[in-house]
């Protein structure tokens, strides 16, 4: 079978059939006795790769051959043969480390077919043509296989070699045969440790059962034999005390068997072990080998002082100098945590005046002084003292606990002659921002500490520190020498620390420290950030916000208030939050700009006053008000070109008009009744025309009737009064627009009125008149819809002087509109105005 071709790399080749054997050249051949039937025999040859984890298969299927071919000689053998038991032996087996006597005979193999012709035998392989070469060799004639030497089972554990089975001349009867041959171990290997030397550790009081460790060691010997099964023990321990230790004796596991290990008193123990083969009996090979076991120390003892009394002396006023050593013994292992002294002062420190530090390098106690200490106040000073250790104490097993070690130190304070001394250490001074300069803001006294007072006591401040306070050299009393300002740079902080100090008689001194803090004060006016607005026609309130420089409490909440009384009842303000106020019109005030003067107030007391612009304009968006603005009074108006003509041509009429009337009235006024003749020069008498064509351009302003609106006026000299009356029954004082003023607030009362109250100068009606014009057609030419144009203010002629009877309008008279009973008193020349009249 060609299993290259199948399987190039096969590393297992197996049959399926165990009456079938296949080589590794493809050879396949019988390992029994074989009969073959009429049926086909099938077997399969399974090829494996253990590295590529490939498996394929062959299957191969046996037929009994129908003719036989004539043996001849020379010819070779077709098909397979039947293998006879002798050519097949069991794999031979050599004794490892053999003593000979060599040539040594391990096996014979033959073929049958010797019986027939004359059969030579050879082999090749491992041990043969091999390495090792020349260790076994086969008789030519025989067969027999001989082993020249001993061999090691450790080195060449097993050989396979091929035995060849063939005639003189070359011819093979039998197929070649692969002939295994065993070495048998010998127990030539001792057991060997892995480590020349063991180390472990173990925390000293651990209980018994506690792992410490596990040796290891092997055998070069043959696996799962008694030559490689292995048992450890020990051998000695030192110290030669009662045993600490054991040792399992299969998985050489080291486990604590004494209760109680004390580092103390043993701080290491070497154990002596050794394995053994054959299962430790006394005939198998062994080795020894060294345990080195480490007791770890735990802080299972408690530091404890040398002494339990002390005594030191130390002069008052003395600071940060060391006074005292104090040592402690620890018997726990020196440089560990378990035996490093932390020392504490458990009474007599209130005033936190000592300290205690431990020195590492000896772990004794050092006790300073830290604060100066006062013969006066107290002569001698007693201190309780405690030791620990860094690590938690750990109790030993079958003990007590202990208490802590303490001991007593005595201080006795000497006496000095000491300087003045200022009580507080530190003063704080808090100073207003922007307090005047020369303002006393405190007094900084020191006492001599012999006396209690502060008699002879002189008091300066030394150059290089900030230069915002003095003291008086006598008194003590610290006044400020600056305008003190959080916003200057130096005093940004806020705070300055300014050493002063006390000189007494005898020139010692003492020092003193003035904390000097400013204090925010209400120095900056609450201001508006914003004060001009645009109103619009939906009159949404406005929101004014205020901002001070200032910090609470002189800041927010401000108070907003409107100064001017007339304004106040036109606007008012509502509180939105701490800085802002809502500003709204009461009522619905004309438009035009108003300058409302609104002061704010903040929380303490300070009062900013501001003036809000707020252009009240009729518009939808802001953005429509521009170039358009009114002013509410004495303002101007912006107008366009075409609203500037318009006033010209406007003021051209009332002119014509003014010269018409004075033509046909002449310079008096009619105090009698009408005759013909004025009636001959008043009413011109015309021929009916046919009613002309109805007008409907939208660029010409239409003329409303009449009936709804109308004016007289009388000229007395050089003045003229007219009296407009709209429609409807509503004099001029009541129509406004636009922020403009009715006729009756235009009038200064320069000019007599000569029929009644509702009669004015031609003066005051022009200015009444001339603005309001100007406007209509200012809006008229902006307004594409023409709206505006209906609601104009016609002018009328000049009808002339005024008569005892009234105007001749149908509407003469705003409160006799009706009254027609004067036509019954007219001459027939005026039946026709009558009967015009009448058909209205």
């Amino acid at each position: 079978v060609d299993l290259k071709e199948c399987l190039q790399s096969a590393e297992l080749i197996s049959s399926s059939d165990g009456n079938f054997k296949v080589l590794e050249d493809g050879s396949v051949y019988t390992t029994s006795a074989l009969s073959l039937s009429s049926e086909k025999k099938t077997f399969t040859i399974l090829l494996k790769d253990v590295q590529e984890q490939v498996q394929k298969k062959i299957h191969v299927d046996l037929v009994k051959e129908e003719k036989k071919t004539p043996k001849t000689r020379h010819a070779r053998d077709t098909i397979l043969k039947r293998t006879k038991r002798r050519w097949g032996p069991i794999p031979s087996v050599m004794i490892e480390n053999s003593l000979g006597p060599f040539p040594l005979q391990i096996q014979q193999v033959q073929s049958d077919t010797a019986q027939n012709y004359t059969i030579y035998y050879s082999a090749s392989g491992p041990g043969i043509d091999q390495d090792p070469k020349g260790l076994f060799y086969i008789e030519r004639e025989t067969g027999n296989i001989f082993a020249t030497r001993a061999v090691d089972r450790e080195q060449y554990p097993s050989f396979q070699i091929i035995c060849f089975a063939t005639t003189p001349d070359g011819y093979s009867p039998e197929v070649p045969l692969v002939h295994t041959i065993r070495i048998e171990d010998d127990n030539d290997n001792a057991p060997y440790f892995t480590q020349d030397l063991f180390e472990f550790c173990v925390p000293e009081n651990s209980r018994p059962g506690v792992v410490v460790g596990k040796v290891i060691a092997e055998d070069r010997d043959e696996p799962y034999t008694l030559h490689t099964t292995l048992k450890y023990r020990i051998v000695s321990q030192t110290p030669p005390i009662t045993p600490a230790f054991s040792l399992h004796g299969d998985t050489g596991v080291i486990s604590v068997l004494l209760p109680q290990l004390d580092r103390e008193l043993v701080p290491s123990y070497t154990l002596l072990v050794e394995v053994r083969d054959m299962a430790g009996q006394p005939f198998g090979l062994c080795t020894t080998g060294t345990v080195v076991i480490r007791i770890e120390d735990t802080n299972d003892n408690a530091p404890s002082f040398k002494q339990l009394q002390y005594e030191t002396r130390v002069e008052e006023n003395r600071v940060s100098v060391e006074i005292l050593r104090v040592s402690v013994v620890d018997l726990d292992e020196p440089g560990s945590p378990g035996s490093g002294a932390v020392y504490e002062i458990i009474r007599g420190n209130d005033d936190q005046a000592f300290e205690i530090t431990t020195d590492k390098n000896t772990n004794e106690g050092i006790l300073c002084v830290v604060k100066g200490l006062d013969y006066e106040t107290a002569k001698q000073r007693v201190l309780v003292i405690g030791v620990n250790n860094e690590a938690p104490y750990v109790l030993a097993p079958h003990s007590q606990q202990l208490s802590q070690s303490t001991c007593s130190v005595t201080v006795h304070v000497l006496d000095v002659d000491e300087g003045p001394v200022f009580k507080p250490c530190l003063l704080r001074l808090d100073v207003k921002e922007c307090e005047d300069i020369g303002t006393a803001i405190g007094r900084y006294v020191a006492e001599d500490p012999e006396t209690g007072n502060s008699e002879g006591i002189r008091y300066r401040i030394p150059p290089g520190q900030c230069n915002w306070i003095n003291i008086d050299d006598k008194s003590g009393e610290v006044r400020t020498v600056r305008v003190l300002d959080r916003d200057i740079g130096e005093m940004r902080r806020g705070q300055c620390n300014v050493t002063v100090l006390a000189i007494d008689r005898n020139g010692k001194t003492g020092t003193g420290t003035i904390q000097v803090c400013i204090v925010p004060g209400n120095k900056n006016i609450p201001r508006i950030t914003q004060t001009e607005y645009i109103m619009c026609r939906d009159r949404k309130p406005i929101c004014l916000t205020a901002e001070d420089g200032d910090e609470a409490p002189y800041s927010a909440p401000f108070v907003y208030r409107i100064t001017d009384r007339n304004l106040a009842s036109m606007w008012k303000l509502t509180p939105h939050d701490d800085n802002s106020w809502y500003l709204s019109p009461k009522s619905d005030i004309p438009y035009g700009v108003y300058e409302i003067p609104v002061s704010v107030i903040d929380n303490g007391g300070k009062i900013g006053e501001n003036i809000v612009r707020v252009n009240l304009c009729d518009c939808l968006t802001p953005s429509e008000c521009d170039g358009r603005t009114r002013q509410l009074t004495g303002g101007n108006v912006t107008l366009g070109l075409w609203a500037i003509l318009a006033m010209i041509l406007g003021s051209l009429l009332l002119l014509l008009i003014l010269i018409t009337i004075c033509g046909c009235c002449g310079a008096g006024v009619m105090h009698r009744q009408v005759t013909d003749d004025c009636a001959n020069h008043n009413l011109i008498i015309s021929n009916t025309e046919a009613p002309g064509e109805e007008v409907m351009d939208h660029n010409i302003i239409p003329l409303q009737s009449t009936c709804d609106q109308g004016g007289y006026g009388v000229k007395t000299g050089e003045q003229q009064t007219f009296e407009m009356v709209k429609g409807r029954g509503h004099t001029l004082e009541s129509v406004k627009g636009g922020g403009h003023q009715t006729l009756g607030s235009v009038k200064e009362g320069g000019g007599q009125t000569m029929m009644d109250t509702c009669r004015y100068s031609y003066s005051e009606w022009h200015n009444f008149t001339h603005p309001r014009l100007g406007e209509k057609v200012h809006l008229c030419r902006q307004d594409e819809e023409q709206k505006h144009s209906e609601d104009y203010l016609l002018s009328y002629n000049y009808e002339g002087k005024g008569s005892l009877a009234g105007s001749v309008g149908c509407c003469s008279d705003q409160h006799e509109e009706e009254a027609l009973d004067f036509l019954d008193q007219l001459e027939p020349k005026f039946r026709t105005l009558a009967e015009t009249c009448i058909k209205r």
